[in-house]
């Protein structure tokens, strides 16, 4: 890499860093970043090695601790919010002082010494026996150690605790404590009426020979479903019928990106520290986890580069297998595959500028709409409350389909705004047309989870004997009009 003179704009971001008491990595990454703003659409380190030694950076964003500083009376107030306990953002407050405590500290000792140093200087110049002197030098480089180790161990702590705080709910989302609390804003299309008694997809799927429960559990244990026949084949039809739409119509670009992802992008996303439990973890050997959804690697496609305004929205859709331990639903759902440990899902995905994401969400619930409604599925639009909303969340609608065989409603689509939560977290940055250097919004969205649409399929276009229509979206994707036992 080329040598960059010092600039006026880095020097004043380097002693702005130097106030905010921010360590020396971070003064040296926050260089970098405005060095390389200067560069083409999207800047990335140089080098493979470089950007390994970095990847922990884009974890703690330098701003953060400005923003803690600035924001804390808003963080506090969005916690009570959620229905949060405060104490964790107070122990974030208390590692931040006793970090710039020990910074102080270290800074001061540091200049004591080389005072000291100079001086060991000038008595040598004169004869003078410095043994005194160099007592106290080594006395202060011991307890520099010290400091230095403890100032380590506090920087740790703060991240730890500060990655542990939710994002902020937009003013908009109305106040709750939980589920029972949201929002159903409207309805769309009809709840079919049966003159027989409708079946659950559990006992439909088998009946139609598409579906082996028996088999799944054999190879992998509850919670798992094995598609054949019809089955597998509407499994395609989803995958291709929902990109071809999201691509071609909604204008997204397709992405296929890998499954396993490392721990500093699963930070990146939000999907830890908080949902550790809930996720598939390879060991410490290859050190991956199994993504739960396409969110995780969209939101990271970008991480530690610069995005400029100008080739901004950014929309991009991806399918994924997805896989979730179900941790916490010990004993719910177990029948069917209402709730699975595998499934299949499209994503949307977009990064915007800030002043553009409250429109971005509500585009992406029409598009999300826009499937249901061409598979013509009775569905609901549920706004979440601030006790609901999901930890990177900042606003979310959750799409719910009906299934009448078991008689519920059943989320397929939860669209969220993550405003510059995702951003902060991936060094994702944005250089606007001024030159101002700011985080994108981003925001993501199912479009859709294949399993519940089939459950709704299955259960919705069900007729006498088992038999069941095929939308008519998906005919030319399936090849076939009915599905027959």
């Amino acid at each position: 890499m080329k040598k960059t003179r010092l600039t006026g704009s880095l020097r004043d971001s380097l002693k702005n860093s130097l106030r905010a008491a921010l360590s020396f990595s971070e003064i040296i990454a926050i260089s970098r970043q405005i060095i390389n703003h200067s560069g083409p659409l999207i800047q990335t380190y140089r080098t493979q090695n470089e950007q390994r030694a970095s990847i922990n950076q884009y974890n703690f964003p330098m701003l953060d601790r400005v923003y803690l500083r600035e924001k804390v009376d808003d963080l506090r107030a969005g916690l009570i919010k959620r229905g949060w306990d405060t104490g964790i953002l107070e122990e974030v407050i208390s590692l931040d002082e006793r970090r710039r405590r020990l910074v102080k500290e270290a800074d001061e000792l540091r200049s004591r010494r080389n005072e000291l140093s100079k001086r060991i200087g000038e008595m040598k110049k004169r004869g003078e026996d410095p043994g005194e002197v160099m007592a106290q030098v080594k006395e202060i480089a011991e307890r520099l150690d010290e400091i230095e180790r403890l100032e380590s161990e506090a920087e740790e702590a703060f991240g730890r605790a500060w990655l542990s705080l939710p994002n902020l709910p937009d003013e908009s989302v109305p106040f709750g404590r939980d589920e029972t609390d949201n929002l159903v804003l409207y309805e769309w299309g009809e709840k079919p009426e049966f003159s027989f008694q409708p079946l659950a997809h559990w006992d439909l799927g088998p009946l139609l020979g598409i579906m082996d429960f028996e088999a799944a559990a054999r190879i992998s244990g509850s919670r798992f479903v094995l598609f054949k026949r019809a089955g597998s084949r509407m499994v395609r039809a989803l995958m291709n019928f929902f990109l071809d739409v999201n691509t071609s119509e909604y204008g997204y670009t397709e992405i296929w990106p890998p499954v396993l992802a490392r721990e500093e992008a699963a930070r990146g996303s939000g999907h830890l520290p908080k949902f550790r439990e809930e996720m598939y973890y390879t060991g410490d050997e290859d050190g991956l986890y199994l993504a739960p959804t396409a969110e995780l690697p969209l939101a990271n496609l970008h991480m530690g580069e610069t995005l400029r305004e100008e080739n901004l929205p950014l929309k991009y859709t991806a399918y994924t297998p997805c896989f979730r331990r179900e941790a916490g639903s010990y004993g719910k759902d177990v029948r069917g595959m209402i709730r699975v440990h595998q499934f299949d899902k499209v994503e949307l995905f977009r990064f915007v500028v800030p002043e553009e994401s409250g429109k971005a969400l509500e585009e992406m619930r029409s598009e999300a709409e826009g499937l249901l409604r061409r598979l013509n599925l009775p569905y609901r639009v549920v706004e979440l409350c601030t006790g609901d909303l999901g930890f990177a969340s900042a606003k979310t609608y959750d799409l719910e389909v009906w299934a009448p065989g078991i008689g519920r409603w059943l989320e397929v689509s939860s669209i969220s705004n993550t405003k510059d939560f995702q951003a902060r977290r991936t060094g994702t940055r944005l250089r606007r047309k001024t030159g101002d250097m700011t985080w994108p919004h981003t925001l993501n969205g199912s479009g859709l989870a294949f399993p519940r649409v089939i459950v709704a399929i299955l259960e919705n276009y069900q007729a006498p004997g088992g038999v069941v229509r095929v939308p008519d979206a998906l005919v030319p994707y399936m090849g076939m009009e009915v599905i027959v036992p």
